[in-house]
C-alpha cells in the first residue's frame, strides 16, 4: 500500500490493538483509580472492573480481517492514487483526507467493510461512525477543527463527497462515500443516473460571446451567467469558450428534466429533483476537473449556492438576464450570440450534406446540438432507402424534434406548403414575404440593433385578417410548416378570466411555452382579446384595459413569431398595430380564384366520374362561397360517393353544395344553377 492507506492501515492495526487490550488497560486503571470516593470515580473504577474481565470479542474476526487487508494491499495501490487526485481536485488538506479515505474504506475492500462494522461496535460489517472515521484519522471526537471537518459547509460535505448518516449524536452517526465517489477511487469514470439524464453532446461554435467568456475564465472567475434567449447558441457559446482554453467541460441541460413519459414538457419542475441533479453534476465536474457548463441554469435559481461553491469554474446558461437578487455576488454576465449563415452552413454541411443543405434548411431556428441531432435522425431516414439525405428529411426530423410538447401544438401529419395556398397573387406575394422575412431573421438581427432597443424583442407579428374560410388558418399552418415549426394555437376560451389578474398569467404561459418550442403562436378570432381599448367607466374597464396593456408589452418582447387571425379588422386597436410587421388581408375569392379552389380540392381526389363530369365554371360562378365552404363541399360529396360505391359527379357536388348552403343560410340565384335543377 502507499501513503494514505497505509497510515490508514496503521489506524485499523493500532484501533483493533487497543479494543484487544482493553481488559488489561481498564484494569490498571481500576487499581490506580480505587481511592477515589466521589460517584464519577466509583462509576469508572466499576466499569473498568468489568471490562478488565471481558475478553474483545471480535478480535479474532478483526485479526482476519486486517490480514485479508493486507494480502489484497498491492491491489489497492490504484485507490491511493486516486485518493491524492480527489483531495487536490477538491482542495482538500491533510486532515479531511484522511476522515475521507477511512470513510471510503470500507466501500473498497469487504474486509475494510468487517473492520469498520467491528471498531463501530457492530457485529458485522458496517460504515464507520464519526468517532471511528476520527480515530482512524488520527483525530479527537473533542476536537473542534476536527467536528468542523463534518459541517454541512464544510468541503467534505458541501461538494458531495461525504454524507453523514442519521439523527443520533453526531459521533454515533455514519460516514457514507455515494457510489459515484467511490467508484471513482477505483478508477471508473461511469455517471450515475442523474447526470445521465442531462447531459449534452453539445456543439462549440464560435459565436460572439464566448471570447467574453474565455477571458472571464482564464482570468479564474468561478462563476459566470450567459444569458441566451430563445435562437441564441447559448450552449455553444460556452462550450468554445472552454475549447479556446484548452479546457475539458461537462455539459447537461436541466430543461431535459421537464421532459415527462407522455412526451410533454413543463418547465415547472420538481425542485428536489433539481437540486439532486445540480449536486451530482457539481460532484461529477469535481471528480472530472472540467468546467460544469449548465443550460436550463434558471431552473436552478434556488441551487446558485451549489453552482457558487462548485471547486470548478462554472459557466450558466439561462433564458433570462441575471437577477441581482439571487445572490449576494455579481457574476459575470454574457449575452449569447446567434449563428450566423455561414455557421449555419457550415454545421447543416457537416451533418447532412451539402444536398440537404438548402435555403429552407438554413432557415430553421436549431441549436448547435439540435443540428447534430437532428443530421443523424435525418441520415438514418435516408439510408434505410439506400440514398442521401434531403431537405425533406430534415424537415421531418426537425418537427419530430419539437412535437409533442402540448396540447395546444398543432402538427399535421403531413406538412402544409405554399402549393396548397389558392390566394390571390398579392396576398400570396405577403405570405411568402412573412416566410422569408423569418428565414431571414438571424442574419439581418445579426447586422445591428435593427429591432430597436428598449425592451424589444427580434420577433415578428403578423395580422391575417378576412372572413371566414378565406384560409387565414391554413396560411398560418404554411408559415409555420415552411419554418420547420410547429403550430401553437390558442383557444381564447382557456385565456380570458373573468378573475382579475387570471388573463395576464394565462397569457404569460402561453408565450413562455411557445417560446420554450420555438412554435409560431397562432391566435384564432383574436378580435375577441384584441380589440379596442375602452373609456374606463368602471373597474372592470380599468382591469380590462391592462390586460390588453400587458398583451402589447408581452408581445413586443416575444422572440418567436406571432399571427394573429380576426374576421373583423377594424375591431383591433391602433396600438397593435404598430406592433404589427405584416397586416395580411384574405379576400373572399372571386369567380377566379374559387374555379382555382374547386380544381385544387378535386385534385386531391384518385378521379371523379367520367359519365357525370364536374362542371368547374359553372361551380365556381354559381356559388359565391370561401375556400372552406368549398373544401367542405367537395368532403361532403367525397364520403357520400364512397357511401354509394362510385365516384365523385357533378350531381353529388351539388346536393352538397345545396346542404353547404342551407347550413349557410344562403340560396343559389345563378339562373344556370336552377336551370339544371329543372
Amino acid at each position: 500500500m502507499s501513503e494514505t492507506l497505509d497510515d490508514l492501515r496503521a489506524a485499523l492495526v493500532a484501533a483493533v490493538g487497543r479494543r484487544r487490550d482493553a481488559a488489561g488497560q481498564h484494569g490498571d486503571a481500576a487499581g490506580r483509580d480505587g481511592g477515589d470516593a466521589d460517584a464519577r470515580t466509583a462509576a469508572r473504577t466499576a466499569t473498568a472492573t468489568v471490562a478488565a474481565t471481558v475478553a474483545w470479542p471480535a478480535a479474532d474476526t478483526a485479526r482476519a480481517a486486517l490480514d485479508a487487508l493486507d494480502a489484497d494491499a498491492a491491489g489497492l495501490g490504484v485507490v491511493d492514487a486516486a485518493l491524492t487526485e480527489v483531495g487536490d481536485l477538491f482542495g482538500l488538506g491533510p486532515a479531511a483526507l484522511a476522515v475521507l479515505a477511512a470513510a471510503a474504506l470500507p466501500e473498497l475492500h469487504p474486509a475494510a467493510h468487517v473492520l469498520t462494522g467491528l471498531l463501530s461496535g457492530d457485529e458485522g460489517p458496517a460504515r464507520p461512525t464519526v468517532a471511528v472515521a476520527l480515530e482512524l484519522a488520527g483525530l479527537g471526537v473533542t476536537d473542534t477543527a476536527a467536528r468542523d471537518l463534518l459541517d454541512p459547509r464544510a468541503p467534505l460535505r458541501a461538494t458531495g463527497l461525504l454524507d453523514v448518516v442519521g439523527d443520533d449524536v453526531l459521533i454515533a452517526r455514519r460516514l457514507r462515500v455515494p457510489d459515484r465517489v467511490a467508484a471513482r477511487l477505483v478508477g471508473s469514470y461511469l455517471v450515475v443516473p442523474e447526470v445521465a439524464r442531462v447531459l449534452v453532446a453539445a456543439e462549440p461554435v464560435d459565436v460572439d460571446g464566448h471570447a467574453e467568456v474565455a477571458a472571464a475564465l482564464d482570468a479564474g472567475e468561478p462563476f459566470v451567467w450567459v444569458h441566451a434567449p430563445i435562437g441564441t447558441a447559448g450552449l455553444a457559446t460556452a462550450v468554445a469558450a472552454c475549447r479556446a482554453l484548452d479546457v475539458t467541460c461537462l455539459a447537461a441541460d436541466l430543461d431535459r428534466l421537464s421532459v415527462h413519459v407522455d412526451g410533454t414538457a413543463d418547465r415547472a419542475v420538481d425542485p428536489g429533483l433539481v437540486r439532486r441533479t445540480v449536486r451530482a453534476l457539481a460532484l461529477e465536474a469535481g471528480l472530472e476537473g472540467s468546467v460544469l457548463v449548465l443550460a436550463g441554469a434558471d431552473l436552478a435559481v434556488a441551487d446558485l449556492d451549489v453552482l457558487t461553491q462548485a471547486v470548478v469554474p462554472v459557466v450558466a446558461v439561462g433564458r433570462v438576464p441575471w437577477d441581482p437578487r439571487w445572490g449576494e455576488q455579481l457574476p459575470v454576465g454574457v449575452t449569447a450570440g446567434r449563428l450566423t449563415r455561414a455557421q449555419r452552413e457550415e454545421l447543416w454541411h457537416d451533418a447532412v450534406g451539402p444536398r440537404a443543405t438548402t435555403a429552407e434548411v438554413l432557415a430553421l431556428r436549431t441549436t448547435p446540438q439540435d443540428i447534430a441531432v437532428v443530421g443523424r435522425r435525418a441520415t438514418a431516414d435516408a439510408a434505410r432507402d439506400g440514398r442521401e439525405p434531403t431537405a425533406e428529411d430534415v424537415r421531418r426530423a426537425v418537427r419530430r424534434l419539437g412535437a409533442g410538447h402540448s396540447s395546444r401544438v398543432s402538427s399535421s401529419g403531413t406538412p402544409a406548403t405554399l402549393d396548397d395556398l389558392v390566394l390571390p397573387e398579392h396576398t400570396r406575394r405577403e405570405v411568402e414575404r412573412l416566410i422569408g422575412w423569418a428565414r431571414d431573421r438571424d442574419e439581418v438581427l445579426a447586422l445591428g440593433d435593427l429591432q430597436g432597443k428598449g425592451g424589444k424583442g427580434t420577433g415578428i407579428c403578423a395580422l391575417f385578417s378576412g372572413s371566414p374560410g378565406t384560409g387565414k388558418t391554413l396560411a398560418a399552418h404554411v408559415v409555420a410548416d415552411c419554418l420547420g415549426a410547429d403550430l401553437f394555437q390558442v383557444d381564447l376560451s382557456t385565456v380570458v378570466d373573468k378573475y382579475i389578474g387570471e388573463t395576464e398569467k394565462n397569457l404569460e404561459r402561453i408565450f413562455a411555452q411557445a417560446e420554450q418550442l420555438n412554435a409560431v403562436l397562432f391566435f384564432d378570432e383574436a378580435d375577441s382579446l384584441f380589440g379596442s381599448r375602452s373609456a374606463v367607466n368602471d373597474a372592470r374597464d380599468r382591469y380590462a384595459n391592462q390586460e390588453v396593456a400587458y398583451l402589447l408589452q408581452r408581445m413586443e418582447a416575444f422572440e418567436g413569431i406571432t399571427v394573429l387571425a380576426t374576421n373583423l379588422r377594424g375591431n383591433l386597436d391602433p396600438a397593435f398595430a404598430r406592433r404589427l410587421h405584416f397586416m395580411i388581408h384574405f379576400p373572399d375569392p372571386d369567380s377566379p380564384t374559387r374555379a382555382l379552389l374547386w380544381r385544387h380540392h378535386l385534385d386531391q381526389l384518385p378521379g371523379t366520374d367520367p359519365d357525370d363530369p364536374v362542371d368547374v365554371d359553372l361551380l365556381a360562378q354559381s356559388l359565391e362561397i370561401a375556400g372552406g365552404d368549398i373544401r367542405n363541399i367537395v368532403l361532403a360529396a367525397t364520403y357520400d360517393a364512397v357511401a354509394a360505391g362510385g365516384l365523385v359527379g357533378m350531381a353529388g357536388l351539388r346536393v352538397a353544395a345545396l346542404r353547404e348552403m342551407a347550413k349557410l343560410g344562403r340560396r343559389v340565384a345563378d339562373e344556370r344553377w336552377t336551370a339544371a335543377d329543372r
